[in-house]
């Protein structure tokens, strides 16, 4: 490997990492390591441990939210994009998600960006459920059953097989839809 990376490789890096070591593997030395460059490279993109956090958890919030509601709505086309989502995120491996969430314990940047993609979320869902026809009071209420659902799922470890997925995701969207 060469001894210059871009940002996107150190980023991609550090997703990786988070998700399978924590966020206390998140240093230079260590992921230059692993890439077998020097930590020279790091330095040239970022100007300290706190800014490579900063763009880990930007990271983070593009592939743990946006692209998701981005495929979704690509999906949607005629389908019910509550179904395609929770068919999405509970057949998902949600390592990464544990991470930052654990991360988001000790850590106030962490904590404000899972913040912020949990209202990023839930406002999703809650409009989802609104265009299902359900009263804006009731939709605000079951988007955050169907999120509290999610990050038990998340926080659980325990893998669902094709057949509970689809149970559970049945009830969920009844939960939801219920006028």
């Amino acid at each position: 490997m060469t001894d210059q990376l871009s940002a996107r490789a150190w980023i991609d890096q550090g997703l990786k990492t988070l998700g399978k070591q924590g966020f206390s593997a998140l240093k230079a030395e260590p992921l230059a390591k692993a890439m077998g460059v020097s930590r020279g490279s790091f330095y040239w993109h970022f100007a300290d441990i706190g800014a490579f956090h900063a763009a880990i958890l930007k990271a983070w919030r593009e592939v743990a939210a946006e692209a998701i509601i981005a495929n979704v709505e690509a999906a949607a086309d005629g389908e019910n994009a509550l179904v395609l989502l929770l068919r999405r995120v509970f057949s998902e491996r949600l390592a990464l998600e544990r991470a930052v969430r654990s991360w988001a314990a000790f850590d106030a940047a962490a904590r404000s960006a899972v913040q912020a993609i949990d209202r990023r979320r839930l406002d999703y869902v809650e409009g989802l459920i609104r265009a299902r026809g359900v009263a804006p009071e009731k939709a605000q209420l079951r988007a955050q059953i169907l999120y509290w659902a999610f990050l038990g799922y998340a926080l659980s470890d325990k893998p669902l097989t094709k057949e509970q997925a689809e149970a559970v995701i049945a009830e969920l969207v009844a939960i939801a839809t219920l006028c």
